[in-house]
Order: C-alpha cells, then sequence, then structure tokens
C-alpha cells in the first residue's frame, strides 16, 4: 500500500482492530471456515496491490478482456474453459508466471498498468467443474473492484444473476462489461442488450451500475496496431474510466472500504444465523419451562392424590373404631360377666366384630395407591417424550448448507435424551416397579411404632385390652366385690377398653400416614429426580447456549457499530484528503 498520512494509519489500525475483533466473535460463533478464511483473507488484502478481479461465465471473453487492459497476450484465449485457477497478475519487468499452489498462480507482466494496480482472472462461474466455480467464489472476498464481463451473445444469464447476487452480498463495486459486441449487426441490438443489462442489474443491486459494451478482441487488435479496430472496439471509455476513477485517492478509498464490505456481509449473515439459533433456543426453553411446570404440577397432583388415597385408608381404621366402640358397649356388660372370662371366645368376636376385613381393606387400599403412583411415573416419562419428539422434530435453519456446531450438539442431546426416554418406557414394567414399592412400602411400615398393632397388631389390640380386663375381672370376682362391679368396675373397664382401642388406632392411622407418606414422598421425589437427571445436559445446553449467543449477538452489533462508523470516516476522511 501507498504511505498514508498519520489520519489514513489511524483509520487503517482501527480498522484492522475491528476486523481483528469480528475474527475473535466468528470464532467463539463457531463460524463455517469458509467465512473465516474469506475474513483472513480481506485482512490480507488491506496490505496488497488494488486488486481489480476479473469474473464472469466461461466464454465470455475474460482473458480476452484483460489481454485488452493490459495491451499483450498475457493469458491463454478460447472457446473451451482455459482458466482452472485464479490467475494474480502483478507487474514485473520479466514475464514469469509462478505457482502458489493447486488454485493460485501469480503472473508477471510488464504493463504499465500492472504498476498501479493488480488484475485477477478467474475461471468461470458456469464451468463444467463446479470446483472451478468454488475457486472464483472463494477468492471474491479479496477484490476491491470487481470487472463483471457478460458476453453480448447471451447477456445476464441466471447463473450470472446469482454470481452477481453474491457479488452484491459481499459489499463489492462492480463495473458490468458486455463483451463481444463486434458480434451484432445493428446498434438498435445493442442499445437493447445494454437496456436489458442494465434493467435488470439495477434490479439486482439496487442501483445503477457502469456498463461497458467493448470488444476485446477489436481492442487488443486495436492496440497492436489496427487503428479502425480499436474504434469498433469502444475500449476507449473503460480506459478513461479505470483511469478517471482508480486515481490513487479512490484506489485507497475502494482498498479500506472492500473489506468492511467483507465484515458487514458477514455481521448481517450471522446476525441472521444467530437469530435462527436463538428463535430454536427460545422453543426449546418454552419446552423446559412446560416440563418444569409439569413436572410442578405433577408433585401437586401426586400429593393431593396421595392424601386422597391416605383417606380411603384411614377411612377404614375410622370404621374399624367405630365397630370397635360399638363391640366394647355391648360386650364389657355386667350381664356378659362370664362370657368375658372365655379369652378365646371374646378374641374371636372381637376380630370378626371388630377387626373383620380391615387388614384386607387397607392392603388393597395400598396396593391401589402403589398402582396409581406407578400409572403416573410412567404417564410423565411419556410426556416427557411427547415434548422431546416435538423438538427433534422443529426445523433447524442451516448454514451454508451443513449442520453447525450448535445444530450438531443441541441435536446430540436431543436424541440422547430421547433415546433415555424411550428406553424407560420400553422397559418399563409396571408390576416390577408395583412390586418393588410395595416391599419398600411394607419395609417403612415395618420399621415404626406401628409395627405391633400392624398386620397382627389390628387383630390383637383390642383382644388384648378385652383379656386384660377379664382378668382384673376375674380377679375382682374372687375378692367377691359384686357389688362394685355392677356400679364401677364395668364401666371403667369400658372405658378404658374404648379409650385404649382409640389411642391406638389413632397411633396406628398416625404411623402407617406417615411411614407411607415418607415412603411415597420419597419415591415421588424419586421419579422426579430421575427425569430431571435425564433433561439436565439438554437444559444446561439450552441455558449456557442462550447466555452465549446473546453475549455474541451484543458484540455483533457492537462490530457492526464499529464498521459503520469507519465507513463514515473512510467516506469523509479519504474524500476529504482527496
Amino acid at each position: 500500500m501507498q504511505l498514508l498520512t498519520q489520519p489514513q494509519q489511524d483509520l487503517l489500525r482501527a480498522e484492522r482492530e475491528t476486523l481483528h475483533r469480528l475474527q475473535e466473535i466468528l470464532a467463539e460463533a463457531k463460524a463455517a471456515e469458509s467465512d473465516r478464511a474469506a475474513l483472513r483473507d480481506a485482512l490480507l488484502q488491506l496490505d496488497d496491490f488494488f486488486l481489480v478481479v476479473v469474473v464472469g461465465e466461461f466464454n465470455a471473453g475474460k482473458s480476452a478482456l484483460i489481454n485488452a487492459l493490459l495491451g499483450d497476450r498475457v493469458l491463454e484465449e478460447g472457446v473451451t474453459p482455459t482458466t482452472t485457477q485464479v490467475n494474480v497478475i502483478r507487474y514485473g519487468e520479466t514475464p514469469d508466471r509462478r505457482v502458489v499452489n493447486a488454485w493460485l498462480h501469480e503472473i508477471d507482466a510488464p504493463a504499465p498498468l500492472l504498476r498501479e494496480l493488480s488484475v485477477v482472472d478467474t475461471p468461470g462461474v458456469n464451468a463444467i467443474l463446479r470446483e472451478h466455480e468454488a475457486i472464483t467464489r472463494r477468492f471474491l472476498p479479496r477484490a476491491d473492484l470487481v470487472l463483471f464481463v457478460t458476453s453480448a451473445d447471451r447477456p445476464f444469464t441466471e447463473s450470472e444473476r446469482l454470481f452477481l447476487q453474491a457479488i452484491r452480498d459481499w459489499g463489492k463495486k462492480v463495473v458490468l462489461i458486455i463483451n463481444k459486441i463486434d458480434i451484432l449487426r445493428q446498434e438498435s441490438d445493442l442499445a437493447e442488450i445494454v437496456g436489458f443489462v442494465e434493467q435488470n442489474a439495477q434490479n439486482l443491486l439496487g442501483l445503477r451500475p457502469e456498463i461497458f459494451p467493448v470488444s476485446a478482441r477489436l481492442a487488443l487488435s486495436g492496440k497492436e496496431g489496427q487503428a479502425e479496430a480499436w474504434e469498433a472496439s469502444r475500449f476507449a471509455a473503460l480506459e478513461r474510466y479505470i483511469a478517471d476513477n482508480l486515481d490513487a485517492a479512490e484506489r485507497l478509498r475502494l482498498k479500506f472500504d472492500a473489506p468492511l464490505g467483507v465484515a458487514a456481509n458477514l455481521i448481517a449473515r450471522y446476525r441472521q444465523t444467530l437469530a435462527a439459533q436463538q428463535e430454536t433456543l427460545q422453543a426449546d426453553l418454552e419446552t423446559l419451562r412446560q416440563i418444569e411446570g409439569e413436572l410442578a404440577l405433577y408433585r401437586q397432583d401426586m400429593e393431593a392424590g396421595f392424601e386422597r388415597h391416605m383417606a380411603d385408608v384411614e377411612n377404614s381404621l375410622y370404621q374399624m373404631a367405630l365397630r370397635g366402640q360399638q363391640y366394647f358397649s355391648e360386650t364389657l356388660r355386667l350381664r356378659r360377666i362370664f362370657d368375658l372370662l372365655d379369652r378365646k371366645r371374646i378374641q374371636q368376636e372381637f376380630e370378626e366384630q371388630v377387626t373383620a376385613n380391615t387388614p384386607q381393606e387397607i392392603n388393597d387400599k395400598v396396593q391401589a395407591l402403589i398402582d396409581w403412583l406407578i400409572a403416573n411415573d410412567l404417564q410423565q416419562w411419556q410426556a416427557v417424550q411427547s415434548y422431546l419428539d416435538e423438538r427433534r422434530r422443529a426445523h433447524d435453519l442451516l448454514l451454508d448448507g451443513s449442520t453447525t456446531a450448535f445444530q450438531y450438539d443441541r441435536q446430540r442431546l436431543l436424541d440422547s435424551l430421547g433415546q433415555r426416554a424411550e428406553q424407560v418406557l420400553a422397559g418399563y414394567d409396571r408390576q416390577r416397579e408395583a412390586n418393588k414399592l410395595a416391599e419398600s412400602a411394607q419395609a417403612a411400615v415395618a420399621a415404626t411404632a406401628a409395627a405391633e398393632i400392624g398386620a397382627v397388631g389390628l387383630g390383637a389390640a383390642g383382644p388384648a385390652g378385652a383379656s386384660t380386663a377379664a382378668a382384673d375381672l376375674t380377679g375382682i370376682l374372687l375378692a367377691g366385690t359384686v357389688a362394685v362391679l355392677g356400679l364401677f368396675v364395668i364401666p371403667a373397664r369400658q372405658r378404658q377398653a374404648k379409650k385404649e382401642l382409640t389411642e391406638r388406632l389413632e397411633t396406628l392411622r398416625t404411623d402407617l400416614g406417615q411411614a407411607l407418606r415418607t415412603t411415597f414422598d420419597r419415591e415421588i421425589s424419586a421419579s422426579l429426580e430421575r427425569i430431571t437427571e435425564a433433561i439436565a445436559p439438554y437444559s444446561r445446553f439450552v441455558r449456557a447456549q442462550h447466555q452465549r449467543l446473546s453475549e455474541l449477538q451484543a458484540a455483533l452489533d457492537e462490530a457492526a457499530e464499529s464498521v459503520e462508523t469507519l465507513r463514515a470516516r473512510i467516506a469523509q476522511e479519504l474524500v476529504r484528503d482527496a
């Protein structure tokens, strides 16, 4: 680059800083390597000669145009694709060609024009070999000025339109050249073609580009001594434009502005990419909120349902208590004093009239509670799988037709979690789960103070009281205190038996309820924890990515502001200095 003034050096330093910062942002965003390479090339461009890149379809006459500009047959011409790599043509006293790599050659030529700039010849954008077009697209971000060559016999084809759109997206300055006008017979044909190209280019680019109809073949012949050919080529207008508009000041302005066009393009595309990813994550976050809400409701519903089931269990004990009160009222009477001496009979009556089928009722109701819990646990896994299936079916926007790292990581986690849910559902044995939970509930009940009046105690609590009363009554009868028995002892023992039964059943109700609550709280918590642990990697990914993307979006916004500021400075300072 030419020697710069201090303000220009300051501007160049600020531009480098902005582009380096954008490199960091793209690295953090895991941008496609092709995009990161484009930005690296844009940075390298700041240190390179001014690059005029010639593009167009093969056989549009790109090589012939370059030869005409240079006034010498530097490049091979032909009706088949003759350029299979990028040729950067620089000034050199002695003609030479160097192979930089498989797709890039450097050519030295002693053309005066090359003292001020370098010219780049590219493969045709509609070549049979698609890698040729890829090579051209790869070099495009390095261009300071693009000469877009179309042919008068097939102007502005569909492939040219698509490629010109890519040039526009990179923010490059474009000059349109209609080559081979010598094949046209009438001036009206040329005017029609120019109008057609101008209208289509303006619709695509949003502005009226410079258009030069020329014959490169006649122009070179003219420079080789055929004056009539030079006039017919109309090439002088193009050369005047290059001379007038690509002076040192304009070349410097374009040199500064071109990399910022690349940066602006990348910022715009990755803003869109990040916005699409954020939209996906917002839906993921909503799914997670729905799952979390479902789990919270699940716990509430399970707790409410548990209380309903426990009310059924307690009702069985309550009915037993009522029967016990009635039994003691009818049994512990003075007129049945001799029946009380028959312990086995009293115990049998108690078991038949009071205990009855209460143990089986309670067992059935606890089993129903277990089945209900297992069914709800299975239903909750099914609900989670439904949410995950919906997210896995969600449309993912792809960048450059390939899956991004973000999409790959997200899909991998969703697949893993979905497989986990499918495995749980596929291997869910309700009977086995119910048996495991029943064993846990039984162990909990057995470990409480209620064990002594559990399965056996329900049949022994009452008779124990009755037997004690009978033994006491026996002692009293032997003492001969019949009058006292009638007036005090029997009612007292009746009240004592009722009180003892009530207290024992209340203890049983409390301890049994506590044991079952502890067991089922543990099971419900374990069920929720299994689901929460299963979705935890996905949840962490979504929340971390949401934070990461928010930070990247803010960084891109800042970079976009820097680019616009630099472009404004370029428009002011370089024009002023010119």
